[in-house]
């Protein structure tokens, strides 16, 4: 399957990694949270790393945000426990991110939002630094665009 732009899985690491860039709008929000059903349904439970450091616009409203959070906590509910870390550091997501963790607690689905520690989000998801590092690092076995 093709992913969405800034969106990795690193099967290896069981791990998604979705860096949006520029404007994060409704749009780019519900086609990664349909990769997330596709993959939820084809592969291993996995951990979830969202980026949103390159953020600089931002188009959402708590209306979609509580819409989505209620989403992915019934999508997902009855399955394994998962983690999703979140890095960010703009003021209006940090808001939507911590209205998503509170909508999502007691479910399968483990939020927790850093703002500046790639460190602790490694260290969190059990992953190398690598993967959660700014740049994503080019390791053809662990990364691709699309999935099979």
């Amino acid at each position: 399957m093709i992913l969405p732009p800034g969106v990795q899985f690193h099967e290896d690491n069981r791990l998604v990694v979705w860096r949006p860039h520029g404007l994060l709008d409704e749009k780019a929000v519900s086609d990664v949270v349909a990769l997330l059903g596709r993959l939820e349904n084809e592969r291993e439970p996995f951990h979830r790393f969202a980026d949103t450091t390159a953020v600089d616009q931002v188009d959402l409203n708590y209306e979609f945000v509580i819409r989505v959070a209620l989403y992915r906590r019934f999508a997902y509910e009855h399955r394994p426990p998962i983690k999703s870390a979140i890095l960010a550091t703009n003021p209006t997501l940090l808001h939507y991110f911590q209205m998503h963790a509170l909508l999502t607690r007691g479910s399968s689905i483990n939020v927790h939002i850093f703002q500046n520690d790639r460190g602790a989000v490694a260290q969190w998801l059990g992953v190398p630094i690598g993967l959660v590092a700014a740049e994503p690092q080019a390791d053809s076995d662990n990364q691709s665009n699309t999935a099979a």
